[in-house]
């Protein structure tokens, strides 16, 4: 029966595919090393598409409260999601959180705007703070300090189309506004 699947599969190959260069029917052996190869092929493109961007295409902004801004890159192969997320106000920890230790994220990403979430210590969003006026400067400090105040332990969190001022620690799932998911962490 195999040798009647192969006989099938070369006169197909032979009526709608590009014939072999050479006049030699092909042989099983080699068909399913081509198969093989083309297993490796799909698996490195799907490794290649779950990888993260390196620090050349993309650029992470975790600004201070004066202003400036540091780059991190991404140059670890392990990466870790927050579970669950958390928001929290300027004296809560940083970081990678889980259901032992609760620190606010600093790798958010709104899946709305598909834009890293910027965020400033003892600031609070003016209420006068609108969408267009984050599309347009997010996530330059110099450009959004207009519409942000000084005040002692808060965090400002702003997207292109969302903004939250938090002084207490919360958990994001409770904000369904937010469309804000943790975008992995280096460990």
């Amino acid at each position: 029966m195999a040798d009647d699947l192969d006989d099938l599969l070369d006169e197909v190959e032979g009526k709608f595919c590009k014939k072999p260069s050479s006049k030699a029917p092909v042989k099983s052996t080699q068909r399913s090393k081509k198969k093989t190869d083309l297993d490796e092929d799909i698996s490195a493109i799907i490794d290649d598409v779950d990888e993260e961007p390196s620090h050349s295409t993309i650029t992470n902004f975790q600004t201070t409260t004066n202003g400036n801004e540091n780059k991190s890159s991404k140059c670890s192969s392990s990466f870790r999601k927050c579970f669950p997320v958390y928001l929290g106000g300027s004296s809560s920890k940083m970081g990678a959180s889980s259901s032992i230790t609760q620190k606010s994220c600093d790798q958010l990403r709104c899946t709305s705007c598909d834009f890293k979430v910027v965020f400033f210590d003892d600031y609070v969003w003016h209420s006068s703070c609108d969408y267009l006026f984050l599309r347009n400067n997010v996530p330059d400090f110099q450009k959004l300090k207009s519409k942000l105040k000084k005040e002692k332990g808060t965090r400002a969190y702003a997207c292109q189309c969302k903004w939250r001022s938090i002084k207490h620690q919360l958990e994001l799932s409770t904000d369904h506004e937010l469309n804000w998911v943790c975008g992995k962490h280096t460990t």
